[in-house]
């Protein structure tokens, strides 16, 4: 029996299940897709298994990561109801991680109590940075959950960056800063080079410099454990040009703007998930 199957091998997919096989090894993961061809390429690559269907991949792993899209998901589990009800009766206990935003808990089991048994249905909500094993990835549980089950989908995900717990109804605020957040720094990135261009620089350093400035801004504020104005304070000297620019970002409503984009984010995902 492997530890981990994956569902779907998409963007999102296909990412944590790189992840996993960093994590516990390929030997203990199987992919699936609704395109057999593009597991089969993924689990080449890999070096780890690929299944012909769903079913086949629910009886071969103990933890199933559904990540398939969110009005696929209803379908899938109520396909897969069957499969589940025989390896709960053969004593082969599964839990499932639906990576769906937008899909509460409540509904999941709903979708999942086919045949006449529930299994234990997780919720995982990780950004696209887990690709590069620099992810935050969110976790919640229904009341009850046992703590091996979300210890081992932890040790599971260990290589895709952090994964944390959290309360369920705290998934949408999560997702509007992290899962979004990584497009609202694009956008930064992208206004930063585009200064450094218009200041004389040519394109392909100016891109350089933003990205490692900010990536060394945030490995230095993730060390020093300081407070992102007292970092920004340290670097601003009096009549410098720092203060200057800075001076510019606020008259331009900066901080304000970054506000109102996770807000607008976290409305609409609540909005999305009914």
């Amino acid at each position: 029996m492997k530890t981990a199957a994956f569902i779907g091998t998409g963007n999102m997919g296909g990412a944590l299940a790189r992840a996993a096989c960093r994590a516990i090894g390929p030997d203990e993961v199987v992919l699936t897709n609704r395109t057999a061809g593009k597991a089969q390429a993924l689990a080449q690559e890999l070096g780890c298994a690929a299944a012909p269907d769903n079913d086949r991949a629910v009886e071969q792993a103990h933890y199933i990561f559904l990540c398939v899209k969110p009005q696929m998901m209803q379908g899938v589990l109520e396909q897969l109801a069957p499969t589940l009800r025989r390896c709960h009766e053969a004593g082969q206990e599964k839990v499932l991680v639906s990576v769906a935003a937008g899909l509460r808990l409540a509904d999941l089991s709903r979708f999942a109590q086919g045949a006449g048994y529930s299994p234990l249905v997780l919720r995982l909500m990780p950004n696209t940075c887990v690709g590069v094993g620099q992810g935050v990835t969110a976790l919640c549980a229904p009341e009850g959950a046992g703590e091996e089950a979300l210890a081992q989908v932890e040790r599971i995900l260990s290589q895709s960056g952090l994964v944390t717990r959290i309360p369920e109804g705290q998934m949408d605020a999560f997702s509007a800063l992290a899962g979004c957040g990584p497009a609202f720094a694009c956008l930064f990135l992208e206004g930063l080079a585009d200064g450094g261009v218009l200041a004389g620089l040519p394109r392909a350093l100016a891109m350089e410099y933003a990205f490692r400035m900010v990536l060394g801004t945030c490995a230095m504020a993730l060390e020093r454990g300081k407070h992102p104005g007292v970092l920004k304070d340290e670097v601003c000297s009096p009549g410098g040009s720092t203060i200057a620019g800075v001076a510019a970002l606020e008259r331009a409503g900066f901080r304000a703007a970054a506000m109102d984009a996770v807000l607008a984010a976290w409305r609409r995902s609540g909005e999305l998930g009914g």
